[in-house]
């Protein structure tokens, strides 16, 4: 363990886990409620999920770095004061350069502060591994998070709108599924990209135990 920080593979192995592996939103199931929320575009997710990447980066590299001067009664008080302090850098940076992205997220960007994901990273690994290592995770979870909101928007901006990004793609003659702009079609898209996830996920152990067999 003490020598994982220095450990280029182990570093690799933390980033692309939450990418694929151990995705925050198509395996572990974590940040429903923005998930859900502010999707209904491409560039909501993507607003949503670069705010919530940044706060996850740079929350979890601080706490690494500061982890052994945080007394255990007050890590999670900790943790929420760090978490909140890049929130509010997050919600004025986001204000001041897409102020009209920032009215639709509305109270959601201050919500960030209680995502479990967030939380959870800097007390299930943040405030217990080397500063290289909660960097990687970092990336890897904020990556796969921001993602998953991106697919999830564009799928239903698309479906929705005809759009992607603003973007028109079957011109006027598209009759957009305007219940995807809605919250069932939040709830509905989000059940068909799990069940593809799981079904590939299942696809490559079958396929790998094939190969593994045939060897």
């Amino acid at each position: 363990m003490s020598s994982g920080g220095h450990d280029p593979g182990r570093a690799y192995e933390e980033l692309v886990k939450g990418l694929w592996r151990e995705n925050p939103v198509f395996v572990q199931v974590l940040g429903m409620c923005p998930m859900l929320a502010v999707t209904n575009t491409a560039v909501n997710g993507l607003a949503m999920g670069a705010a919530s990447f940044f706060v996850l980066v740079c929350s979890s590299v601080l706490i690494s770095s500061f982890k052994s001067w945080i007394p255990k009664p007050v890590r999670i008080s900790t943790y929420i004061i760090v978490i909140a302090t890049f929130v509010t850098v997050a919600d004025l940076s986001l204000q001041a350069l897409a102020p009209t992205v920032h009215r639709e997220l509305g109270a959601f960007i201050s919500l960030i502060v209680v995502n479990c994901l967030i939380l959870g990273r800097q007390e299930a690994f943040a405030s217990k591994q080397p500063v290289k290592l909660a960097l990687a995770d970092a990336l890897g979870m904020g990556g796969g998070f921001a993602i998953a909101l991106v697919m999830l928007g564009g799928a239903r901006e698309v479906l929705g709108a005809g759009s992607l990004f603003g973007v028109s793609l079957f011109g006027d003659q598209f009759e957009p599924w305007v219940v995807m702009l809605l919250p069932p079609g939040g709830f509905l898209m989000l059940g068909l990209l799990l069940l593809a996830f799981a079904s590939i996920k299942e696809a490559r152990v079958k396929l790998a135990e094939r190969t593994r067999k045939a060897a």
